[in-house]
């Protein structure tokens, strides 16, 4: 077993106690662990949470004209602040709505690994999107799948991701991003 392994075994046993009672003293009297071990573990879990500027807020948009149509996507990116970090738009060619809103989502988790961004809080106002990626629809249409799959791909190597549905009004500036890109703006 390697020391990382050794460490993480601790932990976890550390952790199921812990949630066992609830009790802090209690566990690591329990488990014969020091006040210094105890303070070591804490440390290292809390070295594995994403620091805050690590974390991002994205808001993503896909806008077909005709469905299909002409098609484009808006990204925008902001701070734990709610500073904006970046905004991107792109026109995609001729695709679905729904093809335009994984692209975005596609092209959004892109650009945050791209900036080496490890915690990240997707916001869509595509209920589609939001309940396949969240395993509550299933992903049927075969030019979706790939983008899924893509999307999939991109969550995995993040330590942590969400994705939430919002209205319309909560995401216009991805929208006009979206739609400025189908008129070449």
């Amino acid at each position: 077993m390697t020391r990382s392994d050794t460490r993480t075994s601790v932990v976890k046993t550390f952790l199921e106690e812990l949630l066992n009672t609830l009790d802090l003293e209690e566990t690591r009297q329990r488990l014969g662990i020091s006040l210094h071990d105890t303070r070591r573990i804490i440390e290292y879990l809390l070295g594995g949470l994403p620091r805050e500027e690590e974390r991002v807020y994205i808001y993503v948009d896909g806008a077909a004209r005709g469905n299909p149509g002409p098609a484009g996507v808006g990204i925008v990116i902001k701070d734990g602040e709610g500073r904006l970090l970046k905004k991107a738009k792109k026109k995609i060619g001729t695709a679905t709505n729904n093809v335009a809103e994984y692209t975005a989502l596609v092209e959004a988790l892109r650009l945050a690994h791209a900036m080496g961004k490890t915690s990240v809080e997707v916001f869509s106002d595509s209920e589609l999107l939001v309940k396949q990626i969240n395993g509550e629809y299933a992903v049927r249409s075969p030019a979706l799948k790939p983008l899924y799959a893509k999307v999939m791909e991109y969550i995995d190597g993040f330590n942590s991701f969400h994705i939430t549905h919002i209205g319309r009004a909560r995401n216009t500036l991805a929208d006009s991003l979206a739609n400025e890109a189908i008129d070449g703006i």
